[in-house]
């Protein structure tokens, strides 16, 4: 639900405009929201905030399979087995993390291209040039702020299918080699393994702190 929302609203009218979002009926869902008083302007600010949310929670959950990954380098006896599987099981939370975060962000891009295409036709409507010139220069900072952000997202984005490359070559080897000599492979591995993940932390930190600032200046505007 948009934090923009007004209160009050039916849950069969919410439940409307979730099936229009399904549905991917983006010009009904535009209007119906409209009608609740919700602009494009404020569905953006939601959608980058669900996405600064996905990347938090993709960056914690990276951090778990690591501590898991620590785990399995420092066995030194008992049932490997299970070690396995938690590893096995951070990974594949890992993988839906990474699923999520990509698909809030192209949420991000989709609104914002329906945005500022709305933008640019209704300049054509102004009959005031003072107050085309206003909203004009107010599309570029709007603009400019938006590339910085989906630029970072993207960034970071991008540091994550490397490290799950990672982990799924290390977690498929384990599956078929639970031995000493399996661990002490891993174990040579792990330094470029925090590597990584601290690599992948730091731009997921970077594009938080991108949204977090995307999102106070549109609130302010």
């Amino acid at each position: 639900m948009l934090k923009s929302a007004p209160t009050g609203i039916a849950p069969a009218t919410l439940a409307m405009l979730a099936a229009l979002t399904l549905a991917g009926c983006q010009t009904a869902y535009y209007g119906a929201m409209e009608k609740l008083g919700i602009e494009k302007r404020d569905i953006l600010v939601d959608r980058v905030e669900d996405a600064r949310g996905a990347q938090q929670e993709a960056k914690q959950q990276f951090e778990n399979a690591l501590e898991q990954f620590i785990a399995v380098t420092d066995f030194r006896g008992g049932e490997l087995e299970d070690r396995y599987r938690r590893l096995k099981s951070e990974y594949d939370a890992s993988e839906s993390r990474a699923e999520t975060v990509s698909d809030r962000i192209r949420d991000v891009e989709r609104v914002a291209r329906d945005l500022f295409a709305e933008w640019e036709h209704e300049l054509e409507q102004y009959t005031s040039r003072d107050l085309r010139r206003a909203s004009e220069r107010q599309l570029a900072d709007t603009r400019r702020r938006y590339d910085l952000l989906i630029d970072r997202m993207r960034r970071a984005e991008r540091r994550i299918e490397p490290v799950l490359n990672a982990f799924r070559d290390r977690v498929l080897f384990l599956k078929h080699n639970l031995n000493a000599q399996a661990i002490s492979a891993l174990r040579a591995d792990r330094a470029e393994v925090e590597s990584d993940i601290a690599a992948l932390v730091a731009e997921m930190n970077a594009s938080i702190a991108e949204a977090d600032a995307f999102i106070q200046r549109m609130s302010a505007d």
